[in-house]
């Protein structure tokens, strides 16, 4: 069985974490043939990316039978993790994270890598490291204060409760929660609507977030003045006004 699936349908490239057996836990083989299938829907004509887990979790995290009894150099072995991360958090396209089920510690942090979070009402995320005795990983540290602040970060990460998605939703953790039953039609319709967005400026967006995190207001200005230039040239661009002046939906195609 392939760990990890990749799927090209129109404009909507889907990964899915394929261990069910394991809920869908990481290990070097997994971290691989994910960087392998990122590297793919790069390569390809995807506006969007979905990111889900089969069966009945996205990702229980990295998977503790290959760290044996704690005897696996997690520096070395973070680096894998890391080339991962950092490949997704690069995306030029926007990445949904569809959570159903458990999302613990490297497989919380993949979800949070994400730009957007669509949860399944039995979903359930968990930071999970402090209760195995290890510090928080895979850019965790990154993602999480900033959606929360840093005093709930600190409380999710010492105390690792389990946060289930009405939670999740209410903390900032999520973007929507939707029913079990109504889970892949909302997946597939938040999909296709972001497909037919201005993907161009959708990373545009995203790059301008991530440096703002790191640098002050008047940094962020002239920053915010450079990718408008490039917004302001691309015929996405020249459509939304056409598409305004004629009083017509837009049909963007990412350019």
């Amino acid at each position: 069985m392939e760990p990890v699936l990749v799927e090209l349908k129109g404009n909507v490239a889907t990964i899915t974490l394929n261990r069910p057996e394991k809920l869908n836990a990481l290990d070097s083989t997994t971290l691989r043939a994910l960087a392998k299938a990122l590297e793919r829907v790069t390569a390809s004509s995807a506006r969007v990316l979905v990111l889900r887990g089969s069966g009945r979790a996205f990702c229980a995290g990295q998977d503790l039978e290959e760290a044996g009894g704690g005897e696996l150099d997690y520096e070395a072995h973070l680096q894998l993790y890391n080339q991962v991360f950092l490949k997704l958090r690069s995306l030029p396209l926007p990445v949904l994270a569809a959570v159903n089920g458990v999302a613990a510690g490297a497989g919380m942090s993949l979800a949070l890598t994400a730009d957007l979070r669509l949860l399944s009402e039995s979903a359930v995320f968990i930071t999970a490291f402090s209760r195995i005795g290890l510090a928080p990983d895979t850019g965790m540290t990154y993602t999480l204060p900033r959606l929360v602040g840093w005093a709930r970060a600190y409380e999710l990460l010492a105390l690792s409760p389990e946060v289930n998605a009405a939670a999740a939703l209410q903390m900032g953790l999520a973007n929507r929660v939707v029913p079990d039953g109504e889970f892949d039609e909302a997946v597939a319709n938040l999909a296709a609507e972001l497909a037919a967005g201005p993907t161009l400026v959708y990373a545009l967006i995203k790059r301008a977030l991530d440096y703002s995190a790191v640098h002050d207001m008047e940094q962020v200005l002239d920053f915010e003045a450079r990718l408008q230039k490039l917004a302001g040239s691309s015929r996405d661009h020249r459509e939304g006004l056409a598409a305004f002046a004629e009083k017509r939906p837009p049909e963007f195609n990412g350019e």
